[in-house]
């Protein structure tokens, strides 16, 4: 995966670039090569990482980006993940800043040449496969729908959640009040009934 990224850059005729295996080392990089009048101009970077013997205190690519774009912030930053979950992705755009979003597949090779093009063209990538699912979550759900989400998927009834939902100082917290909402939430995620709504719910990374 890596080689074909590297392969894909000098197809580009992209010239000096840096492979690194850790975040802590290329946030480094990042902060030298600025302090240095000699920044970087794109970043691409994985999700998660598999965990070794050398302690990071950067755990994702998710902390990566955020620490690069405060020393760094119009840095271009391009994701190629495995990551299907539609919330998680739309935060990476709205909070992390990214530019582009590549899902590994077969074909991210051909798909990373057309998008850092369009990158360095000043474009922001969405695939239609991106946009279709982002589109499917609730711009109305809060802290609490939430919640609700959570504890159906641990597998709690209604007055299970009444219960916990008091513990914690949710409200409202009476059985036909969640009941309400919950029937509010199946038809906002165009379920039949509540063990489709936690599918859907983890399918777009609510849960």
């Amino acid at each position: 995966m890596n080689l074909g990224i590297i392969n894909t850059l000098k197809e580009l005729n992209i010239q000096h670039f840096d492979f690194v295996s850790y975040c802590d080392e290329a946030l480094h990089r990042l902060h030298s090569a600025t302090k240095e009048k000699n920044p970087y101009d794109l970043l691409i970077t994985d999700l998660s990482f598999d965990k070794d013997h050398i302690p990071q205190t950067l755990q994702s690519g998710q902390e990566l980006i955020l620490e690069a774009k405060k020393g760094q912030p119009d840095l271009k930053v391009i994701v190629l993940s495995v990551e299907k979950r539609a919330k998680v992705i739309d935060e990476l755009y709205k909070t992390n800043g990214i530019q582009a979003f590549i899902g590994k597949a077969r074909n991210d090779g051909k798909e990373l040449r057309k998008t850092l093009k369009k990158v360095f063209q000043g474009e922001t990538v969405f695939s239609q496969d991106i946009l279709n699912k982002i589109r499917q979550i609730p711009r109305e759900l809060n802290d609490y729908d939430l919640k609700l989400l959570e504890l159906l998927s641990q597998g709690c009834k209604q007055k299970e959640i009444a219960g916990r939902l008091k513990v914690l100082g949710m409200k409202p917290y009476s059985t036909r009040s969640i009941e309400k909402r919950l029937n509010e939430l199946r038809e906002s995620l165009g379920a039949q009934n509540n063990i489709e709504m936690v599918v859907i719910g983890k399918d777009i990374g609510l849960i």
